[in-house]
């Protein structure tokens, strides 16, 4: 099986790309733009493997599309390629409408045209799987789950970009005709991870000796999955999906935010001890304009038709983020020196 993987340079993608390739699952091209959240070291290991391509490219370049399908003539496509960041989204809402709608667009029409193309069971068998996120679904309240029917309520310019996306990809279903299926997933943790996003940053935050923020009064809830599990899930859609359903992906360990600043402080007391706990670090700061209460899913479709359930704790799986952060400085240090610098992003509309 080839798979044609964009994003596939990024956090989710590049775990994608491992699964496929580490437990020789399928061929697989990474098509990727290598913005500044793609590291070219994360996949450094499989430049050679004979069962990996890579298409340094733009998903709004539908040239470059057209020439990648032809190369590679894939089975099928998983698009990750997103800007992902709710405080930068705050900051640059253009770029996150120019990759996530309009890049999701032209990448559509591309597989459209290639997917006519096909014959007998290469046809039948084609699938367009589309990764998104569970905060299309907006806010929820105590007690209430996100499930594949919930009314779309998106809050934030990421996420209205991605609920964008999910109706051009069911569009391009019932209106082409292209087989498709669409994941809606909760927080990802875990190795080779941006350092924006909360775990890392929290990680490398307290490693410095930094304040380690908590927005607000700390008791937003998110529903947390183990990157890892998440490659597993994205994988049974891909085979085991049916053609024009979504599915819920989720942890099923939710915490609130201090909750998780918490584990990572006592994780880091216990693995990198300073002279005071990390725990003083701690400190809260100025809301996120428009930040959602909870997230959190109900996973019961996936459960029931494609036998899976995440395999990792949230402990477990935030102590083994925390030690590929203390033993991979070589893949971090670059960044913090040349891309981001722990800084707070998402003031724009405060």
């Amino acid at each position: 099986m080839k798979v044609l993987i964009t994003g596939g340079a990024g956090f989710i993608g590049s775990a994608v790309v491992r699964l496929c390739l580490q437990k020789q699952l399928a061929t697989v091209a990474v098509f990727d733009a290598m913005t500044y959240a793609a590291n070219p070291q994360t996949l450094a290991g499989f430049v050679d493997h004979p069962n990996y391509r890579f298409f340094h490219s733009d998903i709004c370049d539908p040239k470059a599309l057209e020439a990648a399908f032809r190369s590679f003539e894939p089975d099928a496509v998983m698009h990750l390629a997103a800007e992902s960041h709710v405080d930068r989204s705050i900051e640059q809402p253009a770029a996150f409408v120019q990759t996530n709608v309009l890049g999701t667009q032209v990448l559509l029409d591309a597989a459209l045209t290639y997917w006519r193309g096909l014959d007998g069971e290469r046809k039948a068998g084609f699938r367009f799987h589309h990764v998104s996120t569970d905060e299309v679904f907006g806010s929820l309240g105590v007690d209430d789950f996100f499930r594949e029917d919930t009314r779309y309520d998106p809050r934030s310019p990421y996420s209205a970009s991605k609920a964008a996306s999910d109706h051009l990809v069911r569009a391009w279903y019932h209106t082409f005709g292209l087989p498709i299926v669409i994941t809606n997933c909760t927080n990802n943790y875990g190795p080779y991870q941006f350092p924006e996003k909360l775990i890392p940053l929290l990680i490398l935050r307290g490693l410095s000796g930094q304040p380690m923020p908590v927005y607000g009064d700390g008791r937003n809830v998110r529903d947390w999955l183990f990157v890892d599990d998440h490659a597993e899930a994205l994988w049974r859609v891909l085979l085991g999906g049916r053609s024009g359903e979504t599915y819920a992906i989720g942890g099923m360990t939710e915490r609130e935010n201090m909750q998780v600043a918490e584990a990572v402080a006592a994780l880091l007391d216990e693995l990198a001890p300073a002279e005071t706990s990390h725990a003083s670090q701690i400190e809260f700061v100025a809301d996120r304009p428009g930040h959602d209460r909870r997230y959190a899913m109900d996973c019961g479709k996936m459960r029931r038709e494609l036998r899976w359930a995440p395999r990792h704790s949230f402990e477990e799986g935030l102590r083994n983020t925390v030690i590929w952060y203390l033993e991979n400085k070589k893949w971090w240090e670059p960044i913090l020196k040349n891309t981001y610098r722990l800084e707070r992003l998402g003031h724009a509309a405060t």
